[in-house]
């Protein structure tokens, strides 16, 4: 399972004030979250935070940021060479989101980023940016290469990416709901796959 890269970061400090934050924020949520627990569960004074982030939010906002980027980790010849090759591009991508949906790290914090959503507007704002705004693009450029390569139909590319993402966002969202009351997942996990499928049936260009 992936993490997010707040675990994969040094043991400094600043590092460490991540990695409390991280694990208080998803155990108690935002508000319940002091500077001072923080500060707590590090091992060092309230005041010496603010040494390293300017407030709770800053911390907040960084951990979030992580979240939303991480682990969509293509480049761009990544993303040239998984898209002349077709399918293999949106079976990567969606491994990775599954990878994503069933951390329960990044389960519990998504579930307090939607709670947070709605009170935070640069959070929104971050979320736009860091998350939704890159994760189109991404498939769009997919989608637009495999067109001139007369892999796929032609259509407008942001429009089939929203298409393609927004089940994978409803299938996270589910996993977080049943999760929520200690249900099984076990009926989602094939979904996954089972979209890749069905979209690429849909939108391949058959050669005759």
């Amino acid at each position: 399972m992936p993490q997010t890269t707040i675990f994969k970061k040094g043991t400094g400090t600043k590092d460490k004030i991540l990695k409390a934050s991280f694990l208080l924020f998803t155990e108690y949520g935002y508000k319940a979250t002091s500077v001072r627990k923080i500060a707590s569960s590090v091992g060092i004074r309230e005041s010496a935070i603010y040494n390293h982030y300017k407030s709770k939010e800053e911390i907040f906002l960084l951990i979030a940021k992580d979240i939303f980027s991480s682990p969509f980790s293509f480049k761009e010849e990544e993303i040239k060479e998984l898209a002349l090759r077709g399918k293999p591009f949106l079976h990567k991508y969606v491994m990775q989101y599954k990878l994503l949906t069933f951390d329960k790290n990044n389960e519990s914090m998504f579930r307090l980023l939607l709670i947070e959503l709605l009170q935070n507007k640069e959070l929104r704002e971050q979320f736009m940016t860091d998350f939704h705004d890159k994760n189109i693009k991404i498939l769009s450029e997919g989608f637009f290469i495999m067109m001139q390569n007369s892999l796929i139909r032609y259509a407008d590319p942001m429009t089939i990416s929203y298409e393609f993402l927004s089940t994978l966002f409803y299938l996270r969202l589910q996993v977080t709901l049943l999760r929520f009351d200690s249900l099984s997942t076990n009926s989602l996990a094939t979904q996954f796959e089972k979209h890749v499928d069905f979209f690429w049936e849909s939108i391949k260009l058959d050669i005759i």
